[in-house]
């Protein structure tokens, strides 16, 4: 029994220099983990993530820490390589069965990473437009322009071209417009121009443009080009007023806007 208590001291003394650096290796784990998962929450925080997304992520970025300060802690004791092939088999089938999820997951931290939008930020994504409402790692939440809730899955809105309304300060507004043969191009011209420039928001750089492009069956066809200032008022809202003010001065000017018209010539059969 005495022998056993002093081989088994012996075996405690030889392995006591592996024990205190694999705890030191614990401890310097689990300090970096602490660390670095306050610096990610703090700078999520400071781009607007979700509270529950920052806290998820956080906490993820610890304990992967932490696992590998552990494994690499055992690695002192024994061989953990074939420990981790088991993990690695184990982790690839479940990878595999849940494709999907995980992949709108990593398109989620992605999106968070990018910032392509942000909550309350007007878009188009996938052919929807409207407000984003949360961004979360699955799917991202949108109120469509016409009221709908709309849940995309991360993966999609990803891959999709991603129209940020919000940051483009500025916006282009075309009008089609369709005047009389009668009218004069140049005055039609000057009273556009005229009307456009008490648009609220209207920029006069770029210059606004006045193109007549094609005789129509009824009508010269032809474009207004102007730019407006979304901050101060909205796309919609300035083509809005601009098509208002210009059929009314056509209306003082008695410039027409005609309709199609069909001549039906009928003949009696003898």
């Amino acid at each position: 029994m005495q022998e056993y208590f002093f081989t088994l001291a012996e075996k405690f003394m030889a392995s006591l220099p592996n024990m205190i650096f694999a705890l030191l290796i614990l401890a310097a784990s689990y300090f970096v983990a602490n660390l670095s998962s306050r610096l990610l929450k703090s700078v999520l925080v400071r781009q607007n993530a979700e509270p529950g997304v920052s806290h998820l992520l956080s906490r993820i970025l610890k304990w992967v820490i932490i696992a590998f300060g552990a494994i690499t802690a055992l690695q002192r004791f024994f061989n953990v390589t074939a420990f981790l092939t088991g993990l690695g088999i184990i982790g690839f089938t479940v990878g595999f069965a849940l494709q999907n999820i995980m992949q709108n997951f990593v398109s989620g931290i992605i999106l968070l990473i990018q910032r392509p939008f942000r909550m309350a930020d007007s878009v188009s994504i996938a052919g929807y437009d409207g407000t984003v409402l949360k961004i979360g790692l699955r799917t991202t939440e949108m109120k469509t322009f016409d009221g709908r809730i709309v849940f995309l899955p991360n993966a999609d809105v990803l891959s999709q071209p991603i129209i940020n309304y919000t940051r483009a300060d500025r916006r282009r507004v075309e009008l089609p417009i369709g005047v009389s043969y009668d009218a004069n191009p140049e005055t039609v011209r000057n009273i556009i121009l005229d009307e456009i420039k008490n648009i609220p928001g209207y920029i006069d750089t770029p210059d606004p443009l006045v193109l007549f492009h094609t005789f129509g069956d009824s009508s010269i066809d032809l474009n207004v080009l102007f730019w407006v200032d979304t901050t101060i008022n909205s796309h919609i809202a300035a083509k809005d007023m601009a098509l208002t003010s210009i059929k009314q001065a056509f209306e003082k000017r008695n410039i027409e806007i005609p309709y199609p018209t069909r001549t039906v010539r009928m003949h009696e059969n003898k």
